[in-house]
């Protein structure tokens, strides 16, 4: 992710192949289909300040001409989201953004907007009945708690860690919390901390308490006690 777009800094996001997929899902049709109907109306023909991408080099280069043939050039770090919106390919079938959201008339869709998408989702929602609403920063929290939870498991239950050996392992190869704070963009490791560790402490306690696959026994307590020394083990 570009600094000039990022939160504070930039930083590598990553994605799953799933989420990949259905991205490219996108791409062939929705989005196929309304780049198509606006290259017919000439949507893209006299766009104020466009852009026309000549290269994009493996360094992150970006070489464009502007509408009247000047030449430019940036970088996909330093590109603003306005820069960005400006940006377009020229294709065998015409001009297409090269962003990769477009509103359902073929345009660039701006990041502010998405607010609004999630407000007319839950709003439909709230119409049908629904108890269900969303907002971006929802999803954005979701993902964190998601991939805390995700990441302390694989190093406790998956290479069966103690809590010594995980710290030993934190050490040598980053922290989780490290991982987090680079994926949310946070100017450091407590304000992540500040944020999510009281709920990831009470998701980490539920799913202690109610697996069923793996019920709370005196075997599991006994097990505890032995590895973190503070369950008093009277049997």
């Amino acid at each position: 992710m570009g600094q000039q777009v990022a939160k504070r800094a930039g930083h590598t996001f990553y994605v799953s192949h799933a989420a990949l997929q259905r991205v490219l899902g996108y791409r062939l049709s929705t989005r196929a289909e309304a780049v198509r109907l606006a290259q017919d109306r000439g949507s893209y023909d006299d766009v104020p300040g466009q852009r026309i991408i000549r290269k994009i080099t493996r360094r992150g280069k970006v070489l464009w001409t502007e509408r009247d043939s000047r030449l430019g050039e940036g970088t996909l770090d330093t590109l603003t989201a306005a820069d960005r919106l400006r940006l377009y390919f020229r294709t065998e079938n015409g001009l297409e953004p090269a962003m990769l959201w477009l509103t359902e008339s073929g345009l660039p869709f701006s990041y502010k907007n998405w607010t609004k998408v999630f407000e007319r989702a839950s709003d439909r929602c709230q119409a049908l009945g629904l108890g269900v609403f969303a907002t971006p920063h929802m999803l954005r929290h979701s993902m964190a708690l998601r991939v805390l939870i995700a990441l302390h498991n694989a190093l406790d239950r998956r290479l069966g860690l103690t809590p010594a050996d995980r710290r030993h392992y934190e050490d040598v190869y980053g922290q989780v919390w490290s991982m987090v704070k680079d994926m949310l963009g946070h100017k450091n490791e407590q304000v992540t901390r500040d944020v999510y560790l009281e709920p990831v402490r009470g998701l980490q306690l539920d799913a202690l308490l109610n697996d069923g696959a793996n019920p709370v026994n005196a075997d599991k307590l006994a097990e505890l006690s032995a590895r973190t020394g503070l369950i008093l083990d009277a049997a």
